[in-house]
């Protein structure tokens, strides 16, 4: 059976005419893309395709997950990630983590040591310490980018934490592309998804969005894996990627599925 991998690199928007920041961009998702297809070239299973391209993700600057992640109001990073298998149903994941280098490779911890599917704060930092995960100081997840960011939020949102590409409306030198995830079919058949996100600019302390939260931030069956981005609060509630997953399974077309029908004209 042939393989297939799909990845993106968030909810947000490069301006018209930035061709420059556009050329960055995608030679960073070509760069976790060729190494996420690496791994299913060499008979790699959907799962760990789907870690290291958002581990790719995770290490550039250019996202907003892992280095490089969003500042939260009290000016520091709280991350989430999250991933599921869609041949076992098993799902991982942790939240407001700030010392683990790649948390995509602590959420696969979680799922393997199979004690919960949520892990957050200090407790997934123990697990990952325990696994001899990467850990660095929090400032490593900072760049002079996010902290224009973040300055830009706090004078213009009235303390409204806000998403990367609304924070760009205000700042024109902020960073327009947030959360990131992949999704993959391995040689077998098997699928899996991961998503890995910073959160939003001047989110409250501890707030955890869609990404950890499986058949919202991402999803995985034996026929269908999703991974989002977003308003997370939204994307929660609706449980978008489990709806869209049981819609596409159903044989809805996905383009019908993903987007909103057109606007009605209301009669008179």
């Amino acid at each position: 059976m042939s393989f297939a991998l799909a990845l993106h690199g968030g909810a947000g928007t490069i301006a018209p005419g930035s061709a420059a920041d556009e050329a960055r961009y995608r030679e960073a998702l070509l760069e976790a893309l060729a190494v996420g297809h690496a791994k299913l070239a060499s008979g790699a299973s959907a799962l760990d395709a789907v870690i290291a391209t958002v581990v790719s993700l995770e290490d550039c600057p250019l996202f907003n997950a892992g280095y490089g992640s969003v500042f939260t109001a009290d000016g520091r990073h709280e991350l989430d990630a999250g991933l599921m298998d869609g041949s076992s149903l098993a799902a991982g994941a942790v939240a407001g983590v700030r010392t683990i280098r790649n948390p995509i490779r602590a959420a696969l911890e979680v799922m393997r040591d199979g004690r919960s599917v949520i892990l957050g704060g200090d407790g997934a930092e123990k697990l990952a310490r325990e696994h001899g995960l990467e850990t660095v100081e929090p400032s490593y997840f900072s760049t002079p980018q996010r902290m224009t960011q973040l300055r830009a939020v706090q004078a213009a949102a009235a303390n409204r934490a806000m998403l990367d590409h609304d924070a760009a409306a205000i700042d024109s030198s902020s960073q327009r592309i947030g959360t990131v995830g992949a999704v993959a079919r391995d040689r077998e058949g098997h699928l899996a998804a991961a998503t890995s996100t910073g959160g939003v600019t001047l989110k409250l302390v501890g707030r955890v969005g869609d990404t950890p939260i499986a058949g919202a931030g991402n999803y995985a069956s034996a026929r269908v894996a999703a991974s989002a981005t977003g308003t997370g609060e939204y994307v929660m509630r609706s449980l978008a990627t489990r709806a869209v997953s049981e819609l596409v399974a159903a044989g809805a077309p996905l383009d019908a599925v993903v987007r909103p029908p057109p606007a009605r004209r209301r009669r008179v």
